[in-house]
């Protein structure tokens, strides 16, 4: 009896376990069940994006004063040479700030140090011009008094012939000779000081150029100075300045002299979502596509757009192989939550099909002959006719009724799946002929 007892209790702990086997099985293979759907059905290109303002204010550095150079003063002269500029100090982007509100301070060390350096230059040039300026009355002085004296050596000269006039033709002939050589060395000075006169005045008049052009630098500088603190052109939120490598200027970073930008005011009324779209999906985005847009930082909001523009040469991005084309998506309407730099989720609606039979694509298998065919519930192997296909679904133009339940995974012992569909299989062949001529061509 004992026996007994124990084989019915062993009988009993394999049937509950093959129970409890089979509960847990079914379990698994409904959660791998999907109903085919009817309805509207649209084909996406999804990416994400980030928020930019359609319009802003660019916020920037100073511009340097460019003047001419002159002469052997290359490099001074009034031009200053362009430097990268280095922000000091910025406001905390995102900060609300009106018309001349402070907005950064960039480092002057650089450029007083040119102006200390110019100055001291100045001081020189200065110099030089009253030394040229003083130089030139000494000369022109002793030449003035070299005319003079040479004046009366001629008038001397001239009385001398005057009172010859009884001596011998020799004594006569002498004076004349005499006379002649002293008015052609009084001519001569006169040109000389004539042509003294003329370089003097030349190199006077090249030192005040020196002189005007160093201190149309020194101002230009003063002045150049006097903008290292920039302020706000107009109210507006503050954003930083993005460089192509996606790194934002703050402080501590450079500004080239040639991209001058600090930081933007963004007009935050219109904004625009930009993303990039992958050079495989590019030829399907054109300008006037509907998107849905979503915000990561207000999920429980979606908003509408339309594609602006599309870029017609791709970009390397960063961590990405293929080539990127950009894509502006502006977003309508405007919402005050909205800001620059906010994550984006985009939906670019390729095409809708407004009343279509469609399934998950992981329903859908393929054999050695590339035939599509689904695992439905009522254990048949339905092929089927697809149609397009966005992200997760795809369309069965043939062979499943709105209701029916599909296998979404392979099921057990498919070999036991009855084959239905057959007649579908020459219409499937035309078809992929078709696309392949089409591919060829």
């Amino acid at each position: 009896m004992k026996k007994t007892l124990i084989i019915l209790g062993t009988v009993a702990a394999i049937a509950a376990l093959i129970v409890f086997n089979k509960m847990t099985s079914k379990k698994g293979v409904v959660n791998s069940y999907a109903e085919v759907q009817r309805g509207s059905f649209e084909i996406t290109v999804s990416n994400s994006g980030e928020l930019i303002a359609e319009n802003s204010i660019d916020i920037k550095g100073p511009e340097i004063a460019q003047g001419r150079d002159h002469g052997r003063n290359r490099g001074r002269g009034g031009h200053m040479r362009a430097m990268d500029l280095k922000i000091q100090d910025i406001v905390p982007e995102g900060t609300i700030v009106r018309k001349g509100e402070y907005i950064a301070q960039l480092d002057r060390t650089s450029y007083e140090n040119t102006l200390k350096d110019e100055l001291e230059n100045l001081k020189t040039l200065q110099t030089n011009l009253e030394m040229k300026i003083l130089d030139t009355a000494v000369v022109l002085t002793n030449l003035r008094d070299d005319i003079k004296n040479q004046t009366y050596v001629v008038e001397e000269a001239s009385i001398t012939l005057e009172q010859s006039k009884f001596e011998p033709p020799a004594t006569i002939r002498k004076a004349e000779t005499a006379l002649d050589k002293t008015q052609r060395t009084l001519e001569q000075q006169k040109k000389s000081y004539k042509l003294r006169i003329a370089q003097t005045l030349s190199e006077i008049n090249q030192e005040k150029r020196r002189l005007s052009s160093g201190t149309s630098l020194v101002e230009n500088l003063q002045e150049f100075l006097s903008k290292f603190t920039i302020t706000a052109p107009s109210n507006g939120m503050v954003i930083y300045k993005k460089e192509r490598n996606g790194v934002k200027r703050k402080a501590g970073s450079t500004v080239n002299p040639f991209d001058r930008v600090i930081a933007t005011l963004p007009d935050l009324s219109t904004m625009l979502s930009k993303t990039y779209v992958n050079e495989i999906d590019i030829s399907k985005v054109k300008p006037g596509q509907k998107v849905r847009i979503n915000v990561d930082a207000f999920p429980e909001k979606e908003f509408v757009g339309n594609v602006i523009s599309v870029a017609n040469i791709g970009e390397q991005l960063p961590n990405s192989d293929a080539k990127m084309f950009e894509v502006q998506i502006r977003v309508e309407g405007s919402d005050p939550t909205l800001r620059p730099s906010m994550t984006t989720g985009n939906k670019i609606i390729i095409k809708t099909f407004d009343d279509v039979v469609y399934i998950p694509i992981e329903g859908v298998h393929t054999g050695s002959d590339s035939i599509p065919f689904v695992y439905e519930k009522n254990k048949t192997k339905q092929i089927v006719l697809l149609g397009e296909s966005n992200e997760k679904n795809t369309i069965i133009e043939q062979g499943l009724e709105p209701g029916n339940t599909i296998h979404l995974i392979t099921p057990e012992n498919p070999e036991n799946f009855r084959i239905v569909g057959e007649d579908l299989i020459s219409t499937i062949r035309e078809r992929y002929k078709g696309n392949k001529t089409e591919e060829n061509n």
